[in-house]
């Protein structure tokens, strides 16, 4: 089973509105990890967040990650370890493993670092667009587009744009 790892990034834009619920259209165990709880401060992200992960009894460590923090730390030229270094650990553990790892973020390093290594990777909008090809309607994704813009994420005018069209072709080839 594929392990997803959740950054701070996309639990504050999802937790903010409240719709951290969105994830479980994902593919594998989630998973959210301690360092990247604590990067999740602002309210109502935080209490969501807890919320979810007691809800749906998540995973919250993993041991792989351990073994792969020294190397983490050089990959991303970090001096200590952060929510980062060990969304990176676990990209390294598993895919020095052969096992099947995705990252769900909106940090343009992290996710062209864990692609570059083998993980499939996300954002707070694929995640969106996940849940039309599961039958959300396109206009109430389009809706939580905007209130993700409207509450933080701050989209330029071109992202939006893009995302609007993503959410159209998941629309136009959806089974649902």
């Amino acid at each position: 089973m594929t392990q997803v790892f959740i950054d701070a990034t996309t639990l504050i834009s999802l937790g903010t509105i409240g719709e951290l619920d969105l994830l479980t259209t994902l593919t594998g165990d989630l998973v959210i990890l301690p360092l990247i709880q604590d990067e999740v401060t602002t309210e109502p992200a935080q209490t969501n967040l807890t919320r979810f992960i007691d809800e749906y009894e998540l995973r919250t460590c993993d041991p792989a990650i351990h073994d792969r923090t020294h190397q983490a730390k050089t990959v991303l030229g970090e001096a200590t370890e952060n929510g980062d270094v060990h969304l990176i650990a676990a990209v390294l553990a598993y895919t020095t493993d052969d096992r099947s790892i995705g990252v769900v973020s909106d940090d343009r390093r992290v996710r062209t670092t864990a692609r570059g290594l083998g993980a499939t990777v996300t954002g707070t909008i694929g995640v969106i667009v996940r849940t039309v090809d599961e039958g959300l309607p396109p206009e109430d994704a389009r809706e939580l587009v905007d209130r993700i813009d409207s509450h933080g994420l701050h989209m330029t005018g071109s992202l939006r744009e893009k995302a609007y069209s993503l959410i159209d072709e998941a629309a136009a080839t959806s089974p649902k």
